[in-house]
């Protein structure tokens, strides 16, 4: 459970008011953006609701979590209204989802944020991943998480690993969670170094995890391997992933098609001979 931070304030004191950084500044116009349900000003947690406990993944870890915190999800408000609790105990069992995805989705219900988080870099008004911003092995990132583990999770139901970022967008389409959807992907789109294979099986997964209707992160992995093309092309994986074949290659030979005609669009366009 993420405990919630007690007040300093007191009656009859007054307030210290603090300066807010650019980097908060800017970080707040992106959460207001995203629709953040936690940091958005003035729509902080309530965190004196009661307590639910969730059960998730098969080796059943238990997570724990505000009720009001939950019902930022429709998929978790339907189920307490349901009392999908077992033996009147407050209990929701979550057999197929993965802990370390759960525990992404209770971090940014609590803080507006999973990690690794959005930092702004002021100098090029530009934003980036924690993580990235950190020198190897730092001190600074939190006990237990490297760089890489950002970035990958095994999946227990692929049978191997696949983005992290792609897991929580598909379990926050599961869960209702737009504005996570649209931070998963802005977080999976600065992502870099990724093995070929990682990627076209975390494709795979968006694809089997996602309805046709929502094209975001389907469209992301499309563009990606058509810019990558070459990297692709090369790749064995890739060959064996397109004869084993499948809607994603499908739409992977619609894109291509579609680019190859702006090329030539492109390329007729600028044949053509000026009049004066």
């Amino acid at each position: 459970m993420f405990r919630s931070f007690a007040s300093k304030d007191r009656a009859g004191k007054s307030k210290k008011v603090t300066k807010r950084s650019f980097r908060n500044d800017a970080k707040q116009k992106l959460l207001e953006k995203l629709g953040s349900p936690s940091l958005v000003a003035g729509n902080s947690p309530k965190l004196t609701s009661a307590i639910i406990t969730l059960v998730v993944g098969k080796d059943q870890r238990l997570f724990a979590a505000h009720e009001d915190v939950l019902c930022h999800s429709p998929y978790f408000a339907q189920a307490c209204r349901d009392r999908f609790f077992e033996a009147n105990a407050r209990r929701i069992a979550l057999t197929d989802e993965q802990p370390e995805v759960f525990s992404a989705i209770l971090e940014y219900l609590y803080k507006g944020d999973y990690y690794p988080r959005l930092l702004h870099d002021k100098r090029r008004n530009a934003w980036t991943l924690e993580e990235a911003a950190e020198a190897p092995h730092s001190p600074h990132l939190p006990a237990g998480r490297s760089n890489e583990s950002a970035k990958v999770i095994f999946h227990s139901g692929v049978g191997d690993t696949i983005l992290r970022d792609t897991a929580v967008y598909c379990a926050a389409e599961r869960y209702g969670l737009d504005e996570l959807k649209r931070l998963a992907l802005r977080k999976q789109g600065l992502q870099s170094g990724v093995e070929v294979a990682t990627i076209l099986r975390s494709a795979r997964y968006a694809y089997e995890n996602t309805p046709d209707s929502d094209s975001r992160l389907r469209a992301h992995y499309l563009a990606l391997i058509i810019r990558s093309r070459k990297t692709f092309k090369r790749s064995g994986t890739m060959q064996m992933e397109m004869e084993h074949g499948g809607k994603l290659f499908f739409d992977l030979f619609v894109a291509m098609a579609n680019h190859l005609d702006d090329l030539a669009d492109i390329g007729h366009a600028n044949a053509t001979p000026k009049t004066v």
